[in-house]
């Protein structure tokens, strides 16, 4: 039985790398702690992670106030005694809650790295930093608790062409953590595993940063480029007309082009943690676009337009010989159904969807169900007449 807790990685950790190549280079020892596992309410997710220089100094974050001061301490502790990797859990009480300004009621776990083979960290932290630049993805599995005699701390390190590098313990952990990285690593997601042996392993997975490239340069796209700022994708506009693809227009975008739809991708950076978003002019380039799209290996493909649009593309690009289960794919019309009107209403409908897409959810309400407040009225009118009858 084997009981897994997906996440997503947090792209501002390729600064705790970057550092970690260069206090290597120096032969410097230090630490870095990551954030495992969480339950309920936290201040930072899994994948999250603090470098603790050897005097003190440190790159990165795991939630700020006393949990990261306890952290941090416990990662000098480790460096200055020479003694070996740490697993700890933070319960994130009231008291530290009014302290420090958090949440309260979760737990966070924290498996804390001394790292003194600097030569062998160096390569493996270059081919993070070179996964983050655009290069191959890769996974990295951690042995972070055993009740076995497996030295924890162990790695696995699965690369793009499927080949694994390195050893988390015993073959069958290797099997499992290999499979699960695997799946990890489109979306450079992180995933902490727990066997029932009692092994704990935490796989995490490194990629290129999510980007989303717009395809037409209306305004539904102009309404949609400020929200993917906001959620940290990168950002890539295409458009055939000039007075729309321009960088006056979309600031946020990381590059603008001019170019016509059936090859304006060619020179943009797709990987399966890609979504592009097509929203042009008209029913001609649309389906330009979205056979270009479909073809490109992004991991998510959206349409705006109506139904009776979409199935006219649809037949059209059968006819030219587009799989169908490249078209079974596409998101098309495109977006969680809100009901919208206006370009910015389309624009959250749009990017909700591909939130879920990266997230995974079901898009539904999250509002509370009637049967809780029925029980909760229920109960609040039973105290009440419990208070009243010993009152008399």
């Amino acid at each position: 039985m084997l009981k897994f807790d997906l996440y997503l990685q947090e792209w501002p950790m390729e600064s705790v790398f970057k550092e970690a190549i260069e206090l290597s280079r120096r032969e410097e020892p230090f630490a870095i702690a990551t954030v495992v596992h969480t339950k309920g309410s936290t201040p930072q997710k899994p994948g999250s992670k603090l470098l603790v220089r050897q005097d003190g100094s440190a790159v990165g974050t795991l939630g700020g106030g006393c949990v990261e001061g306890d952290i941090w301490f416990a990662a000098k502790e480790i460096l200055r005694n020479g003694s070996g990797p740490e697993y700890r859990d933070y319960y994130l009480n009231e008291e530290i809650a009014a302290r420090d300004g958090l949440v309260c009621g979760g737990t966070m776990y924290f498996f804390i790295e001394p790292v003194r083979e600097a030569a062998r960290f160096a390569q493996l932290a270059g081919r993070i930093v070179d996964a983050y630049g655009g290069g191959s993805p890769l996974a990295v599995a951690t042995l972070i608790k055993s009740p076995e005699d497996e030295e924890v701390g162990n790695k696995l390190v699965m690369l793009e062409d499927g080949a694994a590098q390195g050893t988390v313990g015993r073959p069958q952990l290797d099997g499992l953590a290999e499979a699960k990285a695997r799946e990890l690593m489109e979306q450079g997601k992180c995933a902490h595993m727990t066997t029932q042996s009692g092994d704990e392993l935490f796989i995490e997975a490194y990629t290129s940063p999510a980007t989303l490239i717009l395809m037409g340069g209306g305004h539904i796209s102009k309404s949609v480029a400020p929200l993917a700022k906001m959620l940290g994708l990168r950002l890539f506009v295409l458009d055939d007309r000039r007075e729309f693809a321009n960088t006056e227009r979309f600031p946020d975008a990381e590059a603008v082009a001019v170019a016509g739809y059936a090859h304006g991708l060619e020179n943009c950076p797709i990987t399966k943690n890609t979504a592009i978003v097509i929203a042009t002019r008209g029913h001609n380039f649309d389906d330009l676009a979205l056979e270009s799209a479909a073809r490109s290996g992004a991991g998510y493909v959206g349409l705006v337009g109506s139904k009776r649009k979409v199935i006219l593309i649809y037949e059209e690009l059968l006819k030219r010989g587009l799989p169908l289960e490249k078209i079974e794919k596409i998101h098309a019309p495109i977006g969680i159904d809100i009901k919208a009107r206006t370009p910015a209403e389309i624009a959250i409908s749009i990017m909700a969807e591909v939130v879920q897409w990266r997230l995974g959810g079901n898009g539904q309400s999250m509002m509370l169900p009637k049967k809780y407040l029925r029980n909760l009225a229920e109960k609040v009118h039973t105290a009440k007449a419990k208070s009243l009858s010993h009152a008399d």
